[in-house]
Formats: structure tokens, sequence, C-alpha cells
């Protein structure tokens, strides 16, 4: 596959998709590199405080996934879209009045429950409007442009990083909401989506009577730790535990997205239903098991051997990363109801944000405080969930009413 044909989708509703994802994306990059420092530094409010307010909207966040998933079913994915993306904005501006840490822990907590309701939104409509097997495909795109997206808002933001003035943060901020704004309008140019009809819409707690699904968001949460191990983990071990230059790590970081960008959707050709997702996040923990022990043999090492080893471990954690990518996208949509779309998106969605918080809490209590015994048991939890997954999906597809059949694309 071309790399032009990685980055520019097909016409039709993935492009407009593609489109509309490009402002969010943007705005996410500027948000990311941004709000942390802007209350430190404009608000004055201390790390400790701002660590207790981001623990309380990320907690907010996760009790909020399942309720505004069944919402985006009953409002309809598109009209949900529009209205969340919007939303998110509109709230992303309020940092701006915050004053203190009361004023932070409720912008931070609206802004993710418009956050959370967004994404469930955002893949409901991928799954309505996109045929199935192309929704993982579909997805693929979305990332590839969303790598892009974050890291040309985030050069924005370090511009206003470098001039640390509140009146370049706030501008940034403001602008950050209108990409949001701008980004969920875009959303009207897809073919309106009926919302589920009141005799078929599913009560908003049925996602939890799904074992089959619990166990697969359970296996996505411990996946999901790829995320923390490349952010949080990597750094922290490469400063404390390796003789390597502490600039290996943002060569890392760029390798990482411009993989990301390039491999995203060749990578998840062959997961497009359950199986094929299933064995997908199989390789990714052996994928993700290989690279917490090549990162573990840096320690120690002369500095161009830390520096192979740990390359070559970023190198294996990409790979992981792109295939624990495709493979949970394919689990959410095929063994979702068509009819609870928004419900298990906002599920799944949660498991991966639940997998986020206890990342950095597991990393620097087990790899800072063990070495490469921590590397040993991250090792050993990826590899055993990626293992799980097959048996898992094909539980799933015993329990579906109308069992989804596996593809010749699904077989390994």
């Amino acid at each position: 596959m071309r790399l032009r044909e990685q980055l520019i989708p097909p016409a039709g509703p993935i492009r407009a998709l593609v489109r509309a994802n490009l402002g969010r994306s943007v705005g996410n990059g500027i948000l990311v590199s941004l709000v942390v420092l802007f209350f430190v530094r404009s608000v004055g409010l201390p790390p400790g405080q701002l660590g207790i307010g981001l623990t309380i909207a990320a907690a907010v966040k996760i009790l909020a996934s399942v309720p505004t998933g069944h919402l985006v079913d009953v409002l309809g994915p598109r009209t949900s879209a529009v209205g969340f993306v919007s939303l998110q904005g509109l709230l992303v501006t309020g940092y701006t009045l915050a004053d203190g840490f009361a004023g932070f822990v409720v912008a931070a907590a609206l802004v993710g429950v418009a956050e959370v309701a967004g994404e469930s939104a955002r893949g409901a409509l991928v799954a309505a409007v996109v045929a199935g097997g192309e929704r993982v495909r579909a997805r693929a795109y979305l990332r590839a442009v969303n790598n892009i997206g974050i890291s040309a808002g985030a050069v924005f933001g370090g511009v206003a990083l470098s001039i640390d003035s509140r009146a370049g943060y706030v501008s940034l901020l403001v602008a950050c909401g209108l990409l949001f704004v701008a980004s969920g309008l875009s959303y009207l140019a897809l073919p309106p989506v009926a919302p589920v009809g009141r005799g078929e819409r599913a009560r908003w707690w049925a996602v939890l009577g799904d074992r089959p699904f619990v166990a697969a968001s359970v296996i996505n949460a411990v996946l999901m730790m790829n995320a923390g191990i490349l952010t949080v983990a990597l750094p922290i071990w490469i400063a404390a535990r390796t003789n390597a230059p502490a600039y290996v790590y943002s060569v890392i970081l760029v390798v990482n997205t411009v993989m990301v960008v390039a491999f995203q959707v060749r990578m998840s050709r062959g997961a497009e239903d359950v199986m094929g997702g299933a064995n997908a996040l199989r390789r990714c923990g052996v994928l993700l098991a290989v690279c917490c022990g090549l990162f573990a043999l840096a320690a120690g090492q002369p500095a161009w051997l830390a520096v192979v080893l740990l390359g070559a471990g970023a190198l294996v954690h990409v790979f992981g990363e792109l295939l624990y990518s495709a493979g949970s996208w394919a689990l959410a949509y095929e063994l979702a109801p068509e009819h609870a779309h928004g419900q298990y998106q906002g599920m799944f969605g949660m498991s991966g944000n639940i997998g986020a918080m206890l990342t950095p809490v597991a990393a620097t209590t087990l790899i800072v405080g063990a070495g490469w015994l921590g590397w040993l048991v991250f090792a050993v939890v990826l590899l055993g969930a990626g293992t799980a997954a097959p048996a898992v999906g094909k539980w799933a597809l015993r329990t579906r009413q109308e069992p989804v059949a596996a593809s010749n694309g699904g077989k390994s």
C-alpha cells in the first residue's frame, strides 16, 4: 500500500469523517501541550492541586462514559457528534475564566464529560455511516490524521509556551475552542442518522450485563497501558536507569508519530472482524512483552548499546501499538449491537480511560521502584491479556444473538 493511500482516505463518508476530525485533533494538540502550564504559570495553581484536580476530572469522565454513550443512542450519532464536540469547544474556552482550584476542577470535569460523550458519538457515527468491514479501516485513517493534527497543535502550543504570557495562553485556548466548534459543525456534512427508536432502545446499563464484552473491555484496559509505557515509564527509565542521552526519548517520540501515520492503515488489514481483531491483540501482547524486555536490558549498558536497545524496543512497541488499535476497534464495533453502538463505544472508551489512569501509578511504582523486575511484571500482564483475547473473542461470538462470522482474514 503506497504512502498516499495510507494518508488520503477514499472519497465518501470516511474522507468526510477525517476532514471533520482534523480540526479537533489540532485543538487536542494545543490543549495537551498548554493547559497544565497555563494553570501552573498563569493561574498560579500549585502542582499538587493540579494533580488532584486532574484525577477528579478523570474519575468524572470514567463515570460518565456509559451514560453519555447511551445518550448518543437516544439522540443519534450525528446529532450527538455535532453537539458534544462543539460543546467541548465552548467548555475549553471556559478554562480562561477559572481563577483557582474549584474553577479548574469544574472546568476540567465538564470538558472531560463532553470529551467522552464526543468520543462515543464519533465512534457510533463511524458505525452508522461506514459499512461493517470498513469500520476498522476508517478508524485507522482517523488515527493517522489525528497524530498529524496533534503534532501540529503541539507546535502552536510550544509557541505560546515560549512567549509565556497570559495573553498568549488565553488566545490559544480560545483558538482551540473554536477549532473544536468548527470540527463539530463539520459533521453536518455527513448524512443524517436517525436515533435508536424507543422500542429498540437498550437500557443505559445493558452493556454492563454483556459479560464477554466486559471481558474484552478489561483486556482493552490492560493493553491500553502501552501508551503509558511510552509516555510515562520510558522517559523515567531512560533518565534514572540508563546511560543513554536524554534526547533519545524525543527521537523515539518523533519516530513513533511518523510510524503511526505511515503504517496504521496497513497494520489494520486483517482485523476487520472479531477473530481478526482478537488475533491482532494476541500479537500485540507478544510484541509489548518483548519491548518491555528490551527496555529493561538497556539499564546499566554503555551509552551506545543502551541507545540500540531502547531504539529496538521502541520499534517493537510501535508495531504492538498499531496492532492494539486495530484489534480494539474490531472488538468494539463487531461485538456491539447495532442499536447500542453509543453505549458500547462508551464502555470501551471507559476501559481505555481506566487503563490510562492506572498506568502512571503502576509505572512509577513498579519500574522506578523495582527496576527490571517491574518491566517483567508489565511484560507478563500484557502478554497474558493479549493471549486471552482470542478465547474471549470466541466466547463473545457464541453469545451473540446473531453471531458474527469470522472471515479467513481473521486467521493467523
